[in-house]
This record gives C-alpha cells, structure tokens and sequence, in this order.
C-alpha cells in the first residue's frame, strides 16, 4: 500500500484537503519540482459559491509525475479523491490537465493547477 496516495481532510470553514507531498518534502527526494497554483476564482463555481480557495499541485520536474496535491476553500474535502487516484496511478501533470473536467465545475481547478504546473 502506498501511504503517501492517501488524503487528509480537515473539516472546518474553509474545508482543507491535501495528498501527498508538502512543498519542501519532494525538494529533498527529486530534486527539481514544479508547483502549479489557482485561485477558485479560475473556476466559474469557484467564483459562484465563494471568493477565497486554491488548489495547488506539486510535481516532479523530470517526468511530470504529480507528489502532492493541496486544496483549501468550499467542498474540496469531496475533490481530494480525484488527485489521490491520481497519484495512486502516478498520474502527470499533463495526464490531468488533458482530462476533460465537467465545466462550470469546482473540479476544473485541479485541471487548471495541473495546466499551470507545466512549465
């Protein structure tokens, strides 16, 4: 089993979620990496059902290989299960972003982090 593919949720107002690796823990393992960060307001429904959040992907520069995911705002306690697949897969950042997304939707700001995190 791979323990680091599995979520953590914090139940307050704004939700937090994250799987995987924080920022600096992949630094030390793989060297280079890549973040991608987006507002919930890149999000139609972001921008509908509040005005603060973000999601934010981290991954390996050399394959694109997504390590960490990390969300806070609104209903990201029920978007955390998308990117542990993800990483339970070892899912890229290219992979993700090219995945078509439900639009207006909250899970678009995974899709969205995941374009940003590609250089």
């Amino acid at each position: 089993m791979d323990y680091t593919a599995i979520p953590r949720c914090i139940y307050t107002n704004p939700e937090a979620a994250s799987v995987g690796l924080t920022e600096t823990e992949p630094k030390k393992k793989y060297g280079e990496i890549v973040i991608g960060r987006v507002p919930f307001q890149a999000s139609g429904k972001g921008r509908i059902i509040e005005g603060y959040g973000f999601t934010k992907v981290i991954s390996e520069k050399r394959y694109g290989k997504i390590v960490g995911v990390h969300l806070v705002g609104s209903h990201v306690t029920d978007l955390i299960g998308e990117a542990a697949l993800a990483m339970n897969l070892e899912c890229t950042c290219e992979e993700l972003a090219f995945t078509v997304h439900p639009h207006p939707t909250l899970s678009e700001v995974l899709m969205e982090a995941a374009l940003a995190a590609q250089d």
